[in-house]
């Protein structure tokens, strides 16, 4: 249960207040893609080796993790203004320490303390939904959901841009700049709403997550899932730069970055998801989507002779992650919508197990098996998730009730 309350049925939430939710969860959730490109950057500066650099987005994805299950769940117990904007102030504090980090151990305190802070983006989402009207709460949450979109799409990019003109350093110093007018602006326009008695104490609330887990079959399944495509997601995104910066390629910051924007017709294409999981074709939108990601592998194997095979490669894994997670919220969002909030978090949680442990599979593994090994890996991610969906599904139905159900 949400502790701020609903604001009356005749208010609105100007084009403008929609805009800044978006920009401020674009940005926080900026803040844990930044270093995927410039990892190479970070190893020379620390004299970090190929095998373990990877855990600096390690380190991100844990506390991104950590603060779904710890901070997430505050929103319903504190008031979500204050809360929102301590957050994001804290979030300066740890963009500096990246910035200014004077040895690794600095480096991933502060990257771990930027990813438990960038939950925000979760906060935000269920601000911006229990403060616009019924009327017009799913353009408002749309508008929202698409800052988090284009801020993972724009990361990487603007990244590798900065890190050419002035080093990595400068990409931590301007996102602290940037989130410190944020927390600003969204202290001034924020409604400042009256909090109600919580009703559930803190230990209570988290340990509704485990009765969630328990009782709804589809958070399960698609919080498995969740975990074993952004593990082949990382995999395929955090060594990426390590082919690409190398000989015979030798490709700058720059053009690295720029190949996250090839994910961009992906997400756009991503959005007929939702309306096939409308349709009650969520789950075989969801096994069509797994089979892309797994044939996506073949053509990304050919990276380093070929970058137009990796740029086919990259928007079709990328259009069926998208798809993916697309469908598994279609599916979680319906069955307990006065828990959503909690759903999230639970789902998001395996998300970022995923993320995490695929990020140092593939950095380690690529120092011991080069670009052949990593797609390997990835390929064989992507075929136990698509063997677990089909698992998932209850032979006793038919497709077309398959098509409907978790």
């Amino acid at each position: 249960m949400s502790c701020d309350p609903l604001p009356p049925a005749s208010a609105t939430l100007s084009t403008k207040v929609v805009l800044l939710f978006a920009i401020a969860c674009g940005l926080a959730v900026g803040n844990v893609y930044y270093a995927q490109p410039l990892l190479d950057a970070m190893a020379q500066a620390f004299d970090l080796s190929p095998a373990t650099v990877g855990i600096v987005i390690t380190l991100t994805q844990v506390g991104y993790g950590l603060g779904l299950l710890l901070l997430v769940p505050l929103g319903d117990l504190l008031n979500r203004r204050r809360l929102i904007v301590i957050q994001t102030l804290l979030s300066v504090l740890a963009l500096l320490i990246v910035a200014l980090a004077p040895s690794s151990a600095w480096l991933l305190l502060g990257m771990a303390c930027t990813g438990l802070l960038a939950v925000v983006t979760q906060v935000l989402v269920a601000y911006a939904a229990n403060l616009a009207p019924t009327a017009q709460r799913g353009r408002v949450v749309g508008m929202v959901t698409s800052g988090i979109v284009v801020g993972i799409l724009l990361a990487r990019t603007v990244a590798g841009t900065m890190a050419d003109l002035a080093g990595w350093r400068s990409v931590y110093l301007l996102s602290a700049g940037l989130t410190l007018l944020v927390a600003l602006a969204l202290w001034k326009v924020l409604p400042a709403v009256e909090q109600p008695a919580a009703t559930q104490r803190y230990g209570q609330l988290l340990g509704s997550l485990l009765v969630l887990f328990k009782e709804e079959k589809v958070l399960r399944d698609r919080a498995v899932l969740a975990m074993l495509i952004f593990a082949a997601g990382t995999v395929l995104w955090t060594p990426l730069v390590l082919p690409l910066s190398a000989p015979p390629l030798s490709l700058s910051h720059t053009e690295i970055g720029l190949f996250g924007l090839a994910g961009a017709a992906g997400a756009l294409g991503a959005a007929r998801a939702g309306h096939l999981a409308d349709r009650g074709l969520a789950q075989w939108t969801s096994g069509l989507a797994l089979a892309l990601m797994l044939v996506s592998w073949l053509p990304i194997a050919f990276t380093q002779s070929s970058l137009w095979a990796l740029l086919i490669g990259v928007i079709s894994f990328d259009l069926g992650l998208q798809a993916v997670h697309v469908t598994s919220q279609s599916l979680i969002y319906g069955t307990r919508p006065e828990a959503q909030s909690r759903l999230a978090a639970g789902y998001m949680l395996f998300y970022s197990l995923g993320s995490a442990s695929g990020s140092i599979a593939a950095t380690a593994l690529y120092a011991w098996a080069g670009w052949t090994g990593v797609c390997l890996l990835g390929a064989g991610i992507n075929t136990v998730a698509l063997v677990y969906w089909w698992w998932s599904l209850n032979p006793g139905k038919t497709p077309a009730d398959l098509g409907c159900t978790a």
